[in-house]
């Protein structure tokens, strides 16, 4: 089956689409008291890093060569991390235009002297484009779903894609319309 949506995928952007499993990573990190804020707990900012780590990761590797980080969304922290956790950030690319790929995180958390299981303390969808050496943007192969968790994370992906660009014409069309009432910004 995956020849038959590779065959599809490809032919309208001439690049051999990759599944999804060729760039999923994760990176995994102790938390020490160099990553603490006033409260004893880690740093939202310490945690956002690891996840644009592993994003950028998985965007580089997905799209072949450098990507950059166009946006961040969604970033929910569902527990506190504290000092002596492990940290481990799990990243996939969800869903690819032309240029740009959607890359889901989640963050997970473990006592690193125990045995108990990793519980989910964060999320975050990020967007990242492909450049070329110039920087400028260049063309990224498909993503290709293996699962039906990965054909649903690639459907989520298209509807906060869509909301996205919805959002952000709503906010250059008000603008255009203060301006035109010569309202200054």
């Amino acid at each position: 089956m995956t020849d038959q949506v590779t065959a599809v995928d490809s032919g309208s952007s001439g690049i051999p689409g990759k599944p999804t499993s060729a760039s999923r990573t994760t990176l995994s990190h102790i938390m020490t008291h160099n990553d603490t804020n006033l409260l004893g707990t880690v740093h939202g900012g310490v945690i956002m890093k690891l996840v644009d780590d592993a994003a950028g990761a998985v965007a580089g590797r997905h799209s072949g060569g450098p990507a950059v980080t166009a946006s961040m969304d969604e970033m929910a922290f569902l527990e506190p991390v504290r000092v002596g956790d492990l940290v481990h950030v799990k990243a996939q690319v969800n869903w690819t235009g032309r240029t740009s790929m959607e890359v889901g995180v989640r963050v997970m958390a473990e006592r690193w002297n125990e045995s108990a299981p990793a519980t989910q303390v964060g999320s975050a969808y990020l967007v990242f484009a492909a450049v070329d050496a110039d920087g400028k943007p260049r063309r990224v192969p498909p993503v290709l779903p293996e699962t039906d968790r990965d054909r649903r994370r690639c459907q989520e992906a298209q509807i906060r894609r869509t909301h996205r660009l919805a959002r952000r014409r709503a906010i250059l069309d008000l603008r255009a319309r203060r301006a035109a009432e010569g309202f200054e910004d």
